[in-house]
């Protein structure tokens, strides 16, 4: 499981013109399930999430989380995460996970992240997306379980 996560302003999903998840400050997690995932990772990788000091203290260091710096969080899946990129110029997507078995791993880190006492937003599974952010830094990272 993948999880690209940016420490943003804001944050929106839209479909169809309609936004159906949005935050202010906090985290845009993207997050990619591949075939070999469990709900144990699901679980794990939230904890890291929310735990992940990436927020400035008083002393302008990156020494808080999303929980302390009183941050959202907005999930969308992304299974070109899951992509095999190493050769050729087409990406492969043989290790991402069924959609049936993607969407259950979503929804339980979704889940997760909200039982880590975060308010969870999220984008709509499947659909076509656009996402609207204010990344705040940049600051961007790649975690794995």
């Amino acid at each position: 499981m993948k999880a690209l996560i940016q420490r943003v302003r804001e944050a929106r999903v839209e479909v169809g013109g309609q936004v159906v998840g949005q935050i202010q400050h906090g985290l845009l997690v993207l997050l990619g399930v591949e075939k070999a995932d469990t709900q144990a990772q699901a679980h794990k990788l939230a904890q890291r999430v929310v735990g992940y000091r990436i927020f400035s203290d008083a002393e302008d260091k990156m020494n808080l989380d999303v929980r302390d710096s009183g941050g959202e969080v907005l999930v969308v899946s992304q299974f070109t995460l899951a992509a095999d990129t190493r050769k050729g110029r087409r990406p492969s997507f043989s290790s991402a996970a069924l959609p049936q078995q993607a969407d259950a791993l979503y929804r339980e880190f979704c889940a997760a992240v909200s039982a880590e006492g975060v308010r969870v937003a999220t984008g709509e599974f499947g659909a076509d997306m656009q996402v609207h952010l204010v990344n705040d830094g940049p600051v961007t990272f790649n975690l794995e379980t």
